[in-house]
């Protein structure tokens, strides 16, 4: 008799797992941020018990704010991806609901994992460094420039405070920071993906240093742009 009972219980155990589909997340833990597009790929496997027919698997990615991608899958249904939106944000929450009929239309469903993943989104490396032209003599009020951010995983940064600092450590470092000046007014507040803008002067046509730019991003609390006035 107990070796008919566990003979029975691995015939059902088989059963069972043979009627499930066993899904396995591939996407990426973390994607540099696209404002422009603001769609990440997500994507999955998929192994099938042998009770569950080929094609009888279908993949979904659930979000928040009831988000749900039908995910495409390659011939033999074992790979599914497909397109996420998400913008302005710093991560999205990911899960996939599985659904799949079995042999006489029986119907089931799978959400894995139990708790959505975090996918992180990376603030996109800002300006790095910028040079203008002072051409010609000195205009009123020196000559003009202007470096620009644009952020893009937060609804909206504030830029609290600018200051330049010399490129380096030499004497003609300092020297050459001298002639220039932040023009902008702060707090500077840049809304999710818009364009804002460090106005600079130059009392001298030949002048560069470092900006500094500090943020409410906790991305990116600070950051530092070479700049440069030379003539063309």
């Amino acid at each position: 008799m107990f070796k008919l009972n566990r003979l029975s219980s691995a015939a059902t155990l088989v059963m069972v797992s043979g009627c499930d589909v066993q899904v396995q997340d591939t996407t990426p833990a973390e994607f540099t941020a696209n404002h422009d597009i603001g769609m990440y790929e997500v994507s999955a496997t998929v192994t099938r018990g042998a009770l569950v027919p080929q094609g009888s698997v279908f993949l979904f990615a659930l979000g928040d704010n009831n988000q749900k991608v039908t995910l495409d899958s390659n011939a033999d249904g074992s790979q599914f991806q497909g397109l996420y939106s998400a913008r302005c944000r710093e991560a999205f929450p990911l899960q996939f609901l599985a659904e799949w009929r079995l042999q006489g239309f029986e119907v089931r469903y799978k959400v894995v994992p139990a708790q959505p993943r975090r996918i992180r989104l990376l603030e996109p490396p800002l300006t790095r460094s910028a040079r203008f032209e002072s051409a010609g003599r000195e205009p009123g009020g020196g000559w003009q420039g202007s470096v620009q951010y644009r952020f893009v995983t937060e609804p909206s940064v504030q830029i609290s405070a600018a200051h330049l600092e010399p490129a380096g450590g030499s004497a003609a470092d300092a020297a050459a920071v001298r002639p220039m000046a932040v023009a902008s007014t702060f707090p500077l507040v840049a809304g999710c993906g818009d364009l804002a803008e460090i106005r600079l002067t130059s009392s001298a046509a030949r002048a560069r240093g470092t900006l500094v730019i500090d943020t409410d991003d906790p991305a990116v609390p600070h950051w530092q742009t070479t700049v440069e006035f030379s003539p063309p």
